[in-house]
């Protein structure tokens, strides 16, 4: 049972983010205006956006889902958060310095600038639907089973009164609202990741216990983050180097939810420093929510923590017991009284981060990719106005998909799954738009509008199929390659069809050579962008080789 004293805790941390969340609009008095509530006046320092980056990624999905994979296989799906650091120096690297230069509100208004509006309409239809399902449907369906094995509310109920609270600072308050109190959540998370990690690595008792139990017999290599080509897990290391990208690219380089905080940066620097500071916190998951999950394998198998309250699944032959609640097993049977109030405020900071963070971007995106476009006259006043019903809208879809996303028996699996049939069309435009002069609109369209119906067609043949057709044996990752290989052999095949025809705009947004943005001089010294993305390389070299 959860005591009086942790559920006070927990309460009174949602009262202290909401009451925040809604003075951060009063305090400035300009916040009517279109750019303050959805790019916090473009008035952004580093340290901010890249916790309000690192925020908007890591829910409570992603502290119960980890802890779950870190479980069922080890640290394999750390492979998901350290090659984001990869992904996050691309993004400083090399779309930053357009997206900020071409003073951009949104990433559709990216793609018209390069190619056309027809690119615009259906990047902005998509990264609506794909905020309210991966960003804040799946985020919903993670909350709701810790608070109900927490709580015993039931999972709908406690989902809806969340999106209630988080629902009223975000709509009310804007991106500016979204980012402060995104940087407290970062805090509080990591604070209580930290907490579980220590009191799980002492229940233990050290490397030695831990790598004695990991090397009985039939166990599997837990600690190695390289799997071989042909791994049951389809997370085999070429998976991962040709998979990831495609889906990295996407996910921290063109999608609305995320880049929406480096896009209301203060200049070009802030943004980059900020990408690459993310980064680094990036770095810390494997450690604090991945191997929480292994740690409790090793306490279950010496029988040390009891997991007989966790349901059974079927799984191939076998009954197992379903993983998704170890997370909520651990807080309850590892921490002491008060301890696991502030682990249920960390899991809310994860759960309310993230759908706030999708919110904006919902409402920034309906405002001026569609209601802008509707009516051309419209004021800031009746643009906020719409991006704030279209938020509670999204809010609302996203309630009615939880029955249809609560089938997958990891989540972290699920969201990576759609992930990989969303991605690839949107990540081949991007990259061919700013590296190939010779990319065309026509083709850029096209690409966008077949590879998608090809991601629908290849995520429906494979469910429908399951284990036993073709298409339902190909990891997902492998599948995101594939497809996005397909986009752009399509993309340049029609660009020599359809030739470009550049405007001036458009002559500006591609890179004339890869060593072009290497020569934009950064801050002196340590602060450098160069010099942040080459420390931040050389650790990932030295961890991947420690965990090969």
């Amino acid at each position: 049972m959860i005591s009086v004293t942790d559920i006070t805790i927990s309460i009174l941390y949602i009262l202290l983010i909401v009451t925040i969340g809604l003075w951060i609009p009063k305090k400035k008095r300009e916040s009517s205006s279109s750019e303050e509530y959805f790019l916090a006046g473009k008035n952004l320092k580093w340290p901010m956006i890249g916790l309000a980056l690192f925020a908007s990624n890591i829910s409570c999905l992603h502290l119960v889902s980890l802890a779950q994979s870190g479980f069922d296989s080890g640290l394999l799906n750390g492979n998901f958060e350290w090659m984001a650091a990869f992904t996050l120096i691309l993004l400083a690297l090399f779309f930053i310095p357009f997206y900020i230069r071409s003073g951009i509100s949104t990433l559709p208004d990216f793609l018209e600038k390069r190619y056309n509006r027809a690119c615009r309409d259906w990047l902005a239809f998509v990264s609506i639907l794909s905020a309210i399902v991966i960003h804040i449907a799946f985020s919903f369906l993670a909350g709701g089973i810790v608070l109900e094995t927490l709580f015993g509310i039931n999972m709908y109920v406690s989902i809806g009164l969340i999106a209630l609270v988080t629902g009223l600072y975000t709509i009310i308050g804007g991106l500016r609202a979204v980012v402060v109190t995104e940087t407290i959540q970062s805090i509080v998370l990591l604070a209580g990741a930290l907490i579980i990690t220590w009191f799980s690595w002492q229940k233990v008792g050290g490397w030695q216990p831990l790598t004695h139990v990991l090397s009985g017999e039939g166990e599997m290599n837990r600690l190695s983050m390289i799997r071989p080509i042909g791994d049951a897990s389809g997370l085999s290391w070429i998976a991962v180097f040709l998979g990831y990208p495609v889906l990295g690219i996407w996910y921290w380089c063109a999608d609305q939810t995320i880049v929406q905080r480096a896009l209301g940066a203060k200049d070009e620097n802030h943004a980059k420093t900020g990408a690459i500071f993310c980064g680094y916190i990036k770095l810390l998951p494997v450690f604090i929510f991945v191997m929480p999950g292994l740690f409790a394998y090793v306490l279950y198998k010496s029988g040390t923590l009891d997991i007989s309250g966790l349901p059974m699944i079927q799984q191939g032959d076998h009954m197992v017991p379903d993983s998704k609640g170890i997370y909520t097993l651990m807080i309850t049977q590892l921490l002491p009284k008060g301890l696991v109030g502030i682990l249920i405020a960390a899991l809310l900071s994860g759960l309310m981060s993230q759908i706030a963070g999708a919110l904006n971007s919902i409402s920034t995106l309906a405002s001026y990719d569609i209601y802008k476009r509707i009516k051309p006259t419209a004021t800031d006043k009746s643009l906020v106005t719409a991006g704030r019903w279209s938020a509670a809208i999204a809010l609302a879809v996203s309630l009615l998909l939880l029955p249809l996303l609560n089938r997958y028996t990891s989540l972290f699996e699920g969201i990576n799954d759609v992930i990989a049939h969303i991605a690839p069309p949107i990540t081949c435009v991007f990259l061919t738009g700013i590296f190939w002069k010779k990319a065309s609109a026509k083709s850029a369209q096209y690409t966008l509008w077949w590879g998608s119906l090809a991601g629908i067609v290849v995520f429906a043949a494979s469910k429908l199929g399951g284990s036993h057709s073709f298409i339902g044996n190909i990891p997902f990752m492998m599948m995101a390659f594939y497809l996005f290989a397909g986009c752009l052999v399509f993309q340049v095949i029609l660009s020599y069809c359809y030739p470009v025809v550049h405007t001036e705009q458009s002559k500006q947004l591609y890179w004339h050579s890869f060593a072009a943005p290497l020569r934009i001089p950064g801050w002196q010294g340590l602060a450098n962008y160069k010099v942040l993305s080459g420390g931040l390389l050389l650790i990932m070299a030295v961890l991947y080789f420690l965990f090969r």
